[in-house]
């Protein structure tokens, strides 16, 4: 170990900062962020460093000189001159500081981490100086998988430690307690940012003490996206891989499937045209019941799950059987198909607005509101609508759009397998019947289509 990793409190310490460059600004920022007192020497400050009436900075605009040490407990270098930073090197090491000669490892006696800040948590990434770049990636890696509201939940245990400390006599029990806390559905409710129930559920947990039930299950409504896994949130990724089963759709991908936890147990409930494998009664039925066995329930859906995806539905069953959830957005497919096909919903000049519609009725209709849909000026998305392409090509036809409106069909947006077809309203269902496109395809019909050849260059 090249270096021993310490946390110090800086608050109210002095700070001596010599540079007024682009890297002095971003080593003022974490400085004040740990609230230290700052005196910035640099006869020129550039634009990047941008000083608030509430931040503690001296501002000396002159050149550094030894004087300047005194009274100060660290020391951070950040000019471009070598022999200037090496004659602060030596100088504060003389005077026993800590000083930091930025980019120069061997002009250390300190190095300064890639943080990550969950407050009060702090997480320090150090390569001793050798590979910063990949400390960054590092830091990346961690805070994609690393809630934000994890700050929030350590302030929520200091909160009741002391009452924690009290009620639970050995240290093994404390740890059974915070254990419970941490990995259940406390920590869930801190994360989804209903601190006021975390905080009711904590005290009825230490109120029942060594006596508390085993916890209740709970389901995660989850929007997988159009396909690609890299479109997954932070969020869906992470109780992907708490969940203890998998109740999952025919949309999502592989790739996603992939990314749940490996021991869950799988459900499919796939459902496509006038096929339901599994019909929606008998899966909200199936959600509740494995939720009341406890379990912690992932009910995977392609794109999201409050669009076009029946999770409204199965939401309010469980509402009605008293059973905890979690909602968690998706990209929907239309995002999705608009961004990967370089086809914008919105644009000034085409488009003022966008509406999303189903060509698939509860009722196994194509009955929809075609007046409105019909309107020059806006992009008109609809989902499932593959089937009834030859009612929703006349019916708009019928109620005014021109023949030539463009219309897109994409099927399997962002995945690998990803096709396109660019036609009108008059031939798109001729020309999809000819290349044989299939379900699941979405249909953008509007003049935004015709950006396709130009912005699909770049994606």
């Amino acid at each position: 170990m090249d270096h021993l990793p310490i946390f110090t409190k800086m608050t109210g310490k002095h700070c001596l900062l010599v540079g007024g460059g682009s890297v002095a600004a971003r080593k003022l920022d974490i400085l004040l962020d740990a609230g230290a007192q700052v005196t910035l020497v640099a006869p020129i400050v550039s634009d990047a460093i941008v000083l608030q009436p509430q931040h503690a900075v001296t501002l000396l605009k002159e050149r550094y000189n030894t004087s300047m040490l005194e009274g100060k407990d660290l020391v951070i270098a950040a000019t471009d001159d070598h022999a200037l930073n090496e004659t602060i090197f030596h100088e504060a090491s003389a005077r026993h500081l800590f000083v930091n000669v930025v980019d120069n490892p061997e002009l250390c006696s300190f190095i300064m981490p890639s943080i990550i800040d969950r407050s009060p948590i702090t997480i320090a990434i150090s390569t001793s100086g050798k590979a910063p770049v990949l400390a960054r990636i590092l830091r990346g890696k961690i805070e994609s998988f690393l809630p934000h509201s994890y700050g929030k939940l350590a302030q929520l245990a200091d909160k009741y430690r002391a009452q924690v400390k009290a009620k639970f006599p050995t240290g093994a029990a404390r740890k059974n307690f915070w254990e419970r806390v941490f990995e259940g559905s406390i920590a869930e409710r801190i994360f989804s940012g209903n601190e006021d129930a975390a905080n009711q559920e904590l005290q009825a947990l230490l109120e029942q003490g060594q006596e508390a039930p085993i916890e209740k299950g709970e389901v995660y409504l989850i929007g997988s996206g159009p396909g690609d896994p890299d479109l997954l949130t932070f969020r869906a990724l992470r109780l992907m891989q708490k969940a203890d089963v998998v109740v999952y759709d025919r949309l999502v991908s592989k790739g996603i499937l992939n990314l749940v936890r490996r021991d869950a147990d799988k459900f499919y409930v796939g459902k496509k045209a006038s096929n339901h494998c599994v019909p929606q009664d008998q899966i909200n039925e199936l959600l509740v019941k494995l939720a009341k066995e406890g379990k912690r329930v992932l009910r995977l859906k392609g794109g999201d799950p409050y669009i076009f995806g029946r999770g409204g539905e199965e939401a309010e069953e469980l509402v009605k059987e008293g059973i905890q959830f979690q909602a968690v957005p998706g990209i929907t497919s239309a995002a999705g198909a608009s961004n990967y096909c370089g086809i914008p919903l919105t644009h000034r000049d085409y488009a003022q607005s966008v509406t999303f519609a189903t060509g698939h009725l509860k009722d196994n209709t194509v009955d929809l509101d075609w007046p409105a849909l019909a309107r020059e000026n806006q992009t008109l998305v609809i989902y499932m609508g593959l089937g009834g392409l030859e009612v929703i090509s006349q019916q708009l036809i019928g109620h005014g759009l021109s023949t030539d409106t463009p219309v897109a069909v994409i099927y399997k947006a962002t995945q690998p397998d990803q096709r396109i077809l660019i036609s009108d309203l008059s031939h798109v269902r001729e020309r999809v019947l000819a290349e044989e496109f299939k379900t699941p395809s979405i249909l953008i019909i509007g003049h935004v289509v015709k950006l396709y050849d130009r912005l699909n260059q770049a994606c």
